[in-house]
């Protein structure tokens, strides 16, 4: 018998053959798709005569790559994911993990403990049909479900009048009402008429006049609000906002709005970069010393500064040459986005204590000069 571990990503494929010693007869990485396949039928015919001696364990039990190995007549196993880990910690101590020791994990699974792991049965085609159909159903359900609890979250938020007016967020009156008068502004403006046409287009037929009359009185009831700006550019820190290189309109509403305009908030850059989760974090002990990633941190405003910083290297010199710089001492491109976008985080908080609008050599005296 030869056992094989697959970890499968969504472009490629890590395989590893054991034999029933642990002795690695072969390690590499396979596309997806029939070329794929084919290496991998030519991986393991090298080590085996038949089918039937070869055992297969993955992390999951469907999909085209499972389908084609389970009609290939070899013995796949599905292993959980939680005993994966479990077997992960059983052969590195040490916490590694990658794709291509993943695989490796799962070919030792086979060896050692395959009769306690669940063979994938070979359903047949029409089967199997049925299940894509059915499970797409199910994900479109789900799917329907989360939009629908999002909406309520957002309707809570800043339109409770329209959530009390439409309890039922699935139905077609919703739809046809907020269609109409999308914000608070709107649907105290929405006129009797103007509601019960939105109904009727909507394909409401029963209590026609008494439901538009209902949505009538609950949009203009009084209610809490939030403040809502017209546009991003009417703010005063718009243009600052706007000036620095990267941050597009979109970008820009972003980082203000998790930002805050309140101009004591931030004590100094120290404390925004905090806030923004782009200052790393140090761990110290004797002589060893670790500079790490906050994890604790606002995702929205660490994934826009992170956005910035990527769209600022087409866009100004000195962030290019800041980003080169970080690669050349060995920094990967995400930890040189990542300490970019941390500069720039400190360079707003400057434009904005000073009301100034960014200035690249003002912004980045050494990067130019080092690259002049």
């Amino acid at each position: 018998m030869i056992n094989v571990g697959i970890d499968s990503a969504e472009a490629h494929h890590d395989v590893c053959i054991l034999d029933e010693s642990g002795r690695i007869l072969a390690r590499a990485r396979v596309c997806d798709g029939v070329e794929g396949i084919e290496k991998l039928h030519e991986m393991i015919g090298e080590h085996a005569g038949e089918p039937e001696e070869v055992t297969i364990g993955l992390e999951t039990d469907r999909g085209l790559l499972v389908a084609a190995l389970v009609a290939s007549r070899y013995d796949v196993r599905a292993v959980n994911p939680v005993s994966v880990s479990r077997y992960r910690d059983r052969l590195a101590v040490g916490g590694s993990k990658s794709d291509a020791g993943e695989a490796r994990v799962l070919a030792e699974a086979m060896r050692t403990d395959r009769h306690l792991h669940r063979a994938i049965a070979g359903d047949t085609e029409l089967a199997e049909a049925i299940k894509v159909l059915a499970r797409a159903h199910q994900n479109l359900v789900w799917t329907r479900q989360r939009v629908r609890n999002q909406l309520r979250s957002v309707l809570r938020e800043f339109y409770p009048g329209a959530l009390r007016a439409l309890p039922d967020l699935g139905s077609g009156d919703t739809v046809a009402i907020l269609t109409v008068a999308p914000t608070p502004t709107a649907g105290r403006a929405l006129t009797h008429a103007k509601t019960r046409r939105a109904l009727a287009k909507a394909g409401r037929t029963r209590r026609l006049d008494e439901r538009a009359r209902e949505i009538h009185d609950a949009m203009h009831a009084p209610q809490l609000g939030a403040p809502l700006a017209s546009s991003f550019e009417t703010h005063p820190d718009a243009e600052i906002i706007t000036s620095l290189p990267g941050l597009s309109f979109v970008l820009g509403a972003r980082v203000l709005g998790e930002f805050g305009d309140d101009p004591t908030r931030y004590t100094d850059a120290k404390a925004r970069r905090c806030y923004a989760g782009s200052a790393p974090i140090t761990r110290a002990s004797g002589t060893r010393k670790v500079v790490l990633a906050r994890v604790a941190r606002n995702r929205r405003l660490a994934d826009a500064c992170y956005g910035w910083a990527f769209s600022s290297l087409s866009s100004s010199r000195g962030a290019r040459a800041f980003y080169d710089r970080q690669r050349a001492a060995g920094k990967t491109h995400h930890q040189a986005l990542r300490a970019l976008a941390n500069r720039w985080v400190g360079i707003l908080h400057g434009c904005l204590k000073h009301r100034e609008p960014y200035s690249e050599e003002v912004a980045w005296p050494a990067d130019l000069a080092a690259v002049a």
